[in-house]
């Protein structure tokens, strides 16, 4: 079966200069879920917002659902890979969480109809279904992550990618997002510092430094490697 991510020997520099990703090649299967754990400045964040067409390689390749994301294709791969960002309020702007929710399908072209399906399918994913009619700006920072979830699940994406989900929740918000998580089908990328979780849910580790990949392995034995922790500034808490 052909890897639902692909990228290979990937490289960027940012305009000042900064090189960002140094030679970075990492596969991920369907239905896969994967942590991408590192120091901040590590390059997890300019990795993910490669995956959808955000940034561009300055060299190397990246493939998601056997397309190469450039040109023509980037809209479905934007529709295929679900990029969820670590601060919700990036995505939320709209005034009721039903229109947060539909911008994507109605983007796609769909009809009102489907639309309404697409929207009511995605809350009730994330057992937001009574959020509907809501403000969104009036929601706790729990409930927003559920909401930008959703907007990202109404695509119906393949892949998802998750930066930091459990930043900023108290611990029964967090409980319920893991809970969350484990629950959906889709393949999943995710980069967190917090490595409870990892150690809970994502059955396999790519650890990153300095741009680079210098471990990917089973989860039970990267966090059981305390050298390895040490070395790149990661801390079991």
């Amino acid at each position: 079966m052909e890897a639902i991510i692909q990228v290979k020997e990937l490289s960027f520099a940012y305009p000042d200069g900064h090189q960002a990703l140094r030679d970075v090649s990492l596969t991920v299967a369907p239905g896969e879920k994967v942590a991408l754990v590192g120091p901040n400045g590590a390059g997890k964040s300019t990795l993910m917002l490669h995956l959808n067409g955000i940034l561009h390689p300055t060299s190397g390749a990246v493939r998601v659902v056997g397309l190469d994301v450039q040109g023509a294709n980037l809209p479905r791969v934007r529709g295929a890979v679900g990029l969820v960002f670590q601060d919700p309020d990036d995505q939320l702007f709209s005034p009721r969480v039903f229109d947060d929710v539909a911008f994507g399908p109605i983007y796609q072209g769909l009809r009102p109809a489907e639309v309404r399906e697409r929207v009511a399918a995605a809350l009730e994913a994330v057992h937001m279904g009574h959020m509907a009619e809501r403000v969104s700006h009036h929601l706790s920072t729990g409930e927003k992550k559920r909401i930008a979830m959703a907007t990202v699940l109404a695509m119906e994406p393949a892949i998802l990618v998750l930066d930091e989900p459990t930043a900023g929740l108290d611990p029964r918000a967090r409980r319920g997002l893991i809970h969350l998580l484990r629950e959906l089908p889709q393949a999943m990328l995710v980069a967190s510092h917090d490595l409870r979780m990892v150690q809970e849910l994502l059955p396999r580790t790519v650890v990153m430094d300095d741009g680079a990949i210098v471990a990917d392995g089973l989860t039970a034995e990267i966090l059981n490697d305390a050298a390895l922790l040490e070395a790149h500034g990661l801390e079991i808490y």
